[in-house]
Formats: structure tokens, sequence, C-alpha cells
């Protein structure tokens, strides 16, 4: 894994499917960053413990998204489970101590996610509250310097970069790099039921579109896709058309997108030709996903055998790293 490129960490949880919100939001940014940088992409398994989640399904889960983002294109080699390198808990452990409790209560998704109604019961879990610091460790004991996030992450990159910070200066050694926010292009892509809000599983079935949905359903999605909602502010595109356009220029068909914008311009545009641009080109997309998870489907055994070893390997770095802390920090060591 030596490499003089910069290292790219990032990472997600373990839901199964794959929506295009997820794969035009995220996933595809992790494989046109795999040119240039040196990248590693976790699927966070403990992460997915911290809310109501169905035991019998989270292993699952994780084998399906992996197969879903080796689909796509993300490199077995740059691939781990969290759960497969045990060196994380250790370290976010470890940075409890050196994160303030003021500013783990005050994380915006703590608040938003322990006042959800997918809580069970009103119980909220311990883990939920000190995720964070777990995701601090899975950045920075990889020593990443950047971390592709978008809006409602960056308040945990910006406390990742204080517990660096702090541990460094109480140990006296600039030992953790103060990892940045990587910058990209990464579209909103809306709900075709309701632009109002984002493409997610959550909102329920019609909120999203998974990748590697049957063609029928695909284009049923698109063909029911809300155009107009409301009063229009003059000048402005209405969101839904907004968000069709979004999808058309994601999925890079820049031809249509540029001839079907310049119909919108000219007040000639047929909502039906949109949406049947949108839709022929997510299936398409989707197509060739599907042939390639066919492939890796039919295959899985030796895939599981070769993310368990990218697994093993990318956990040589977090096992180093947390040699390191524990020296660092006055405790007793394992040779590994």
């Amino acid at each position: 894994m030596t490499t003089n490129k910069k290292r790219v960490l990032s990472c997600i949880q373990p839901t199964g499917h794959m929506h295009f919100g997820n794969y035009f939001g995220a996933v595809k940014n992790w494989v046109d960053l795999q040119e240039s940088y040196d990248c590693t992409y976790g699927v966070v398994d403990y992460h997915a413990m911290t809310m109501p989640y169905d035991v019998k399904k989270l292993r699952n889960n994780t084998w399906e998204l992996i197969f879903n983002l080796l689909a796509v294109g993300v490199d077995v080699d740059n691939l781990f489970v969290q759960s497969l390198v045990p060196e994380h808990t250790e370290l976010g452990w470890i940075f409890n101590n050196f994160a303030a409790m003021g500013r783990v209560e005050n994380m915006t998704q703590f608040k938003d996610k322990s006042s959800s109604e997918n809580i069970k019961d009103k119980f909220i879990s311990v883990g939920l509250f000190d995720y964070p610091v777990l995701q601090a460790a899975d950045i920075l004991i990889y020593k990443a310097d950047f971390v592709p996030v978008g809006k409602d992450q960056s308040q945990h990159l910006e406390l990742t970069r204080e517990i660096a910070n702090r541990f460094n200066n109480q140990v006296g050694k600039e030992y953790f790099v103060l990892p940045d926010t990587l910058f990209t292009e990464t579209p909103n892509i809306r709900s075709t039921a309701d632009p109002s809000r984002k493409m997610s599983k959550s909102a329920g079935e019609k909120h999203y579109i998974n990748v590697f949905e049957e063609e029928g359903r695909l284009r049923k999605q698109i063909k029911s896709a809300v155009t107009d909602t409301g009063e229009k502010t003059e000048g402005e595109m209405s969101p839904g058309l907004e968000g069709l356009f979004t999808l058309l220029k994601a999925a890079g068909n820049i031809e249509a997108h540029t001839t079907l914008m310049e119909h919108y311009n000219a007040d000639v545009l047929k909502y039906v030709d949109l949406k049947a641009a949108v839709a022929d080109t997510l299936v398409e997309l989707s197509t060739q996903f599907k042939e390639r998870k066919a492939e890796i489907v039919a295959d899985k055994k030796n895939i599981k055998l070769q993310i368990k070893q990218s697994s093993a390997e990318i956990r040589k770095v977090a096992q180093t790293t947390l040699r390191d802390v524990k020296e660092l920090v006055g405790l007793l060591n394992v040779k590994f």
C-alpha cells in the first residue's frame, strides 16, 4: 500500500440496496477518485448498529452492499469491512478520552436521529451518541489526507480534526495528519415523487430508485416523476424539472442535457421527452451494472475471500497506527 499519492478515506453504512442518490452523490465519486488518489473505502457495519436494525439482515446487507460497490467500479483492493479491522473500535475508545463531551453532544446528526420516528421505545443507544468518535477513528487510523464529505458530514470532520489536534498536543508530537475536506462535484439527487426532499430509502419506496432496478419499474418511476409543484417563481426552474435535469447530467448524457435545456430555455420543452431521456439513460447505466453484478454474484465465494484478504491487507495500516498510538499514550503493547 506504499504510494506517493495522497490518501482518501470514505465509508458507507451497509443498508443493502444502493439507489441513484447514493451512487451519484457518493459512490460514483469513489470510483472516479481511484484514478488520482490512494483510496481506502470502508463498509462500516459497526455504525449500522447505532440505530434499530435487523440482526439477521446486517451480515447479508454488508455483503449485498459490497457486491453493489464492486459492480459499479470500486476496486476490491481498496475495500474493507470495518468489523474485520477491530483496531477501529480500540482507537475509538482511546479517542473518547480526547473528545470534548460538549462537542459530541452538539452533533446535529445525533439530535436528528435521536428524535427520529425510527427510534423504537425511545431507546437511544450510547453508540448513537458516540459514533462520531468512532468515525474519527475510521479516518485517522489510516492517516487520510482527504475525506470527501457532504455538508451534513462537515461537522463530523471538524470534530475529527479537533481530536487529532488535541491528541497531537497532548503527546507532544504531530503524529496525526489533520484531514481536509475533498471538494468534488456531488449532485443533489432529489426524490422523483417529492422533489422537495432528497432521494432516500427512509422516506419509502417511491422516494428512491434502486441502481439495480428492473427496467419496467425504473421507467415507471421516471414516467410518474413530479415535474411542477405549486406556484412557480418567475425565471426559476421547478424543483421537479431541476431534479430530472440533474439526473440526466449526473448519468453523463450531456448531449441530451444540452439539447433539452435549450428546449426549456426556448419554452418548447416537452416533459415526456425529458422523462424519456432520463429513463433511457438510467436504464443503460443500470443494465451495465446489473451485468457486472451477475458476474460477481456467480463468483461470490471467491469475491468474499478477496474482500477478507483486502481487509487483512488494509488492517496492517491500522495495526501500525494503533501500535504507535498506544506507545504515545503510555499503554502496553502487544507486538503485531
